[in-house]
C-alpha cells in the first residue's frame, strides 16, 4: 500500500465528520499517478486500519465515488479509478426548478403533487447508505405554466434523517423549505443528463406520445457536511425546456 502518510491522515478531533474526511482522502488518492494508470486501490480493510475508522465509513466514501463514476469495483478483483470517457462540467450555482424558472421570468405552478413513503431500490440504498427495509419519503411533482401544458415531471427521494412528511409546504421552493423547516442547507449537486423516450407512463403525465423525446436529469444532492439529502429524477419536455450551461475557461 503506497500511500504517503503525511498527506493522508484523519483528524479524529476535527468537527468535520469522518466519512467526509475519508471521501476527501479518496479524492486525493485517485489522483495519484499509479492509480490513474490502473493500479488497484488499497483494500477497504487496510485503509480502515490505516486511518482508524470503520469499514462502513470507508464504504460510505467509495459508494459516493462509485456513483459519481470516479471508481469501478469488480467482485473478486478490486477497485480501480474509472476511465475518463465523458466530459464533466461544473456549474457556478443551481436551484430548485421553481427558482430556475423565476430566474428566467417564468412563473410555474404545481399541476400535480403527491407524497408517499416507499421502499428504496438498490441505487437509493447505496446513495443514502440506508437499509432497504427502511421506507423513504417520496415527492412527485408535475410542473408547468399557469393553465398551460406540463413542462417537467419530478420524482424526489429524501434521506430518512431529514424527517419530511406530507404536512410540509411543498408549494415553497424545495431547497428553501428544507432549510427553513428542517435546518438542511444543500451545498453540492451532482447531475447526470441524458436523452430518452418518454414512455407510456411519463408520456401520459407530460401529455406527449410514448416515443416523444425528453431530457432526463438525475440529481444527487448533498448538504454542507457532505451528507446525502435528495435523489431526484426529472423528465423535461424537449419542446418546452432547454438546458443551458455557461462555462468559463480556466486559466
Amino acid at each position: 500500500m503506497n500511500i504517503p502518510t503525511k498527506d493522508f491522515t484523519i483528524d479524529h478531533h476535527s468537527k468535520l465528520p469522518l466519512h467526509v474526511q475519508v471521501e476527501e482522502l479518496f479524492r486525493k488518492l485517485i489522483k495519484m499517478e499509479a492509480y490513474k494508470k490502473g493500479a488497484l486501490l488499497p483494500k477497504e480493510v487496510d485503509l480502515a486500519n490505516l486511518w482508524g475508522v470503520s469499514r462502513n465509513t470507508i464504504r460510505q466514501a467509495t459508494n459516493k465515488l462509485e456513483h459519481e463514476g470516479l471508481i469501478v469495483r469488480k467482485k473478486g478483483v478490486g477497485t480501480r479509478v474509472a476511465e475518463n470517457k465523458s466530459l464533466t462540467t461544473g456549474l457556478d450555482h443551481w436551484y430548485s426548478f421553481t427558482r430556475e424558472m423565476q430566474e428566467k421570468g417564468i412563473h410555474v405552478v404545481n399541476q400535480l403533487l403527491k407524497t408517499d413513503m416507499v421502499q428504496p431500490n438498490e441505487e437509493m440504498c447505496n446513495f443514502f447508505n440506508s437499509s432497504p427495509e427502511k421506507k423513504i419519503f417520496k415527492l412527485s411533482k408535475l410542473k408547468g405554466e399557469d393553465s398551460g401544458d406540463p413542462i417537467v415531471y419530478f420524482e424526489s427521494y429524501f434521506h430518512p434523517r431529514i424527517g419530511l412528511d406530507k404536512s410540509d409546504d411543498f408549494d415553497m421552493p424545495l431547497y428553501s423549505m428544507l432549510q427553513e423547516n428542517h435546518g438542511v442547507t444543500v451545498h453540492r449537486s451532482r447531475e447526470n443528463i441524458s436523452a430518452c423516450q418518454a414512455g407510456a407512463v411519463i408520456g401520459k403525465k407530460l401529455k406527449v406520445p410514448a416515443a416523444f423525446p425528453v431530457l432526463k436529469r438525475e440529481r444527487f444532492v448533498y448538504d454542507i457536511n457532505g451528507k446525502p439529502v435528495e435523489y431526484n429524477i426529472g423528465y423535461y419536455r424537449s419542446d418546452k425546456f432547454t438546458y443551458t450551461i455557461d462555462i468559463n475557461k480556466s486559466s
